[in-house]
């Protein structure tokens, strides 16, 4: 069920029909020449509607507000000032409780969000709150990631590459221009590669400055379509797994009585 296609009656049944709402995050950004700056919350949203039919929850609507610095020097990016973007990221999680969710998850579309994410669910032990967050992390089981691997025919994947070309094909072909993808795959450049063990901002950048990490070339709907249902399948188990975990909340509640006993004494 997808929130804004619902009335508010039909929404409220929802939220009592199944507790959990699914938060699909991407951006907007460059993806090579030949996909949608939209490309991330597009395919995030699609593929949470589509576990969403399979394990009924509510889908937020597209949201496209991310981590995505990396990107600033392209047409289209859209950033937010890094404290901000935490301050919206909280503000809608709180708004979503509000509406009466007590299970929230985070589905992730963008790479650049892989270290904001579980900050932001870290963060949630900061104060209590009426819901509880999870983050969808381990996308694949290993059958599904063998199937995921004999399925593809490139051995670099990473943004703008077969296997994300072949989803936006299976998704929204007509905002694909396969014409217009780079006749050399996207390597990465390693400009940072003498910095051993280090963690730079612009390790992207360094290493994939024309924002193609990959080679589209053999990308194909059929593809995406495989692709997609593995991620799909994916997601809804884990729905259903939210829904019956009772653990998160036994623990948050221990975790926050103890702290209050402490802030108390």
């Amino acid at each position: 069920m997808q929130w804004e296609a619902l009335t508010s009656a039909d929404f409220a049944a929802a939220v009592q029909q199944t507790g959990v709402c699914v938060l699909p995050i991407g951006v907007l950004e460059r993806h090579s020449e030949h996909l949608p700056l939209g490309t991330d919350f597009l395919n995030a949203h699609r593929i949470a509607c589509l576990a969403a039919e399979k394990e009924p929850a509510v889908v937020f609507p597209p949201f496209y507000f991310g981590q995505v610095y990396e990107a600033r020097c392209f047409p289209g990016a859209l950033t937010l000032r890094p404290t901000l973007l935490l301050e919206l990221l909280q503000a809608v999680l709180d708004e979503i409780g509000r509406n009466g969710f007590r299970k929230i998850i985070l589905f992730n579309g963008h790479g650049g969000n892989a270290h904001l994410l579980p900050f932001l669910a870290q963060s949630s032990l900061w104060e209590e709150k009426p819901y509880h967050l999870y983050l969808f992390q381990d996308v694949l089981n290993e059958e599904r990631e063998k199937t995921w691997q004999a399925t593809v025919e490139t051995p670099l994947h990473g943004h703008a590459c077969e296997c994300e070309t072949s989803i936006t094909l299976a998704n929204f072909p007509e905002l694909v221009r396969m014409e217009r993808v780079p006749p050399q795959p996207g390597e990465p450049r390693r400009r940072m590669s003498h910095l051993k063990g280090n963690y730079s901002g612009i390790w992207w950048y360094a290493d994939y400055p024309e924002h193609y990490a990959g080679d589209a070339r053999s990308a194909s709907a059929e593809k995406g379509r495989a692709l997609r249902q593995l991620l799909v399948d994916s997601l809804a188990e884990f729905i259903a797994a939210v829904k019956a975990d009772q653990a998160v909340e036994t623990l948050e509640k221990e975790f926050f009585s103890r702290e209050r006993a402490l802030r108390e004494k």
